[in-house]
């Protein structure tokens, strides 16, 4: 039996956000997968992740990714309109303008989403795998 595990991490500050972006680039998300709750401040991204953490990127999970204290959300180069089209994330990238932090997801075809907050407060948290052995 192999000693895999369902990761959570969190983030409070630039380094942790490293971490995550690291362990969630490459992954595949549908656009009808990422979410803002604006009343609740809270960003979702649900992704589909090679578990890297472990060295390979032999097991796939089911991963959210959720974003606490997000004032505002902008996207480019996103069709909104086509729920079923896929994006890949290539890593999240953070910048600091005066109090409030820029996170920037970054993603293949010059696609990105900018979520502006206060408070770097970010959860990795794996779901479910998705190939059994």
């Amino acid at each position: 039996m192999s000693k895999s595990y369902l990761a959570k991490i969190i983030a409070k500050d630039n380094k942790g956000l490293q971490i995550i972006s690291a362990c969630c680039s490459g992954s595949i998300i549908k656009v009808n997968d990422i979410k803002f709750l604006k009343k609740n401040k809270i960003f979702l991204v649900f992704l589909n992740r090679f578990k890297k953490e472990e060295g390979e990127n032999s097991e796939k999970i089911n991963s959210i990714c959720k974003f606490e204290f997000v004032d505002d959300v902008k996207s480019k180069n996103i069709n909104q309109k086509n729920a079923e089209s896929t994006l890949e994330l290539m890593a999240i990238d953070i910048l600091k303008k005066n109090q409030i932090f820029e996170i920037t997801l970054l993603f293949k075809k010059n696609a990105f989403i900018t979520l502006f907050t206060e408070i770097i407060e970010v959860t990795l948290e794996d779901q479910n795998r998705l190939n059994y052995d």
